[in-house]
């Protein structure tokens, strides 16, 4: 897997204070998309072990609230089988005193959750349980608002997926409004 960028102290992806990765690959290619370099799967620099390490250490600081994985697509099924790794160091390292925020141009309902779904892996089912928010859906520049939170067109939803998974159906945050 390969990533454009990570940005250490974003505040805009996610609430507080958070680390971002960007991931390389997407086969969405929203129209308009703000980061449409990361669409190819070698763009960037390789997610290394290093790399990995150093995202995890950069949560350590109380003020941090957690870890935001953005795109590219990080539900492409290249990039779940990588990504399933920094997710289960994060959750062991600092359990639920970190939030973690996943952006997916796919919907959880159709694309990711059926196991018939276009982008559900072996892995998907474990991304869900170590997440806490999904932003689904992608990006469409007629329903663009620029006074949502965290998301940039209204087809988007901020899914809670604690709740979502205990209930067995979307639960969105109160974020969403």
């Amino acid at each position: 897997m390969n990533y454009g960028n990570v940005k250490y102290y974003d505040i805009a992806n996610g609430t507080g204070v958070r680390t971002s990765l960007f991931v390389s690959g997407c086969r969405v290619h929203c129209p308009l998309c703000f980061n449409q370099i990361t669409w190819d799967f070698k763009y960037g620099k390789e997610f290394t072990e290093e790399v990995e390490d150093r995202i995890v250490e950069s949560l350590n600081d109380d003020y941090i609230e957690g870890l935001s994985i953005l795109g590219g697509e990080p539900f492409e099924p290249e990039n779940q089988e990588r990504l399933i790794l920094l997710l289960k160091k994060v959750r062991n390292r600092y359990k639920d005193s970190k939030t973690i925020w996943m952006y997916s141009g796919y919907l959880f309902d159709k694309d990711l959750k059926p196991e018939d779904g276009r982008k559900h892996t072996k892995y998907t089912n474990e991304i869900f349980s170590l997440i806490d928010i999904l932003v689904d859906g992608p990006f469409i520049n007629e329903k663009k608002r620029l006074d949502l939170n965290f998301r940039g067109s209204s087809n988007q939803r901020i899914i809670d997926m604690k709740e979502t998974l205990k209930q067995g159906k979307v639960i969105l945050s109160p974020l969403n409004n």
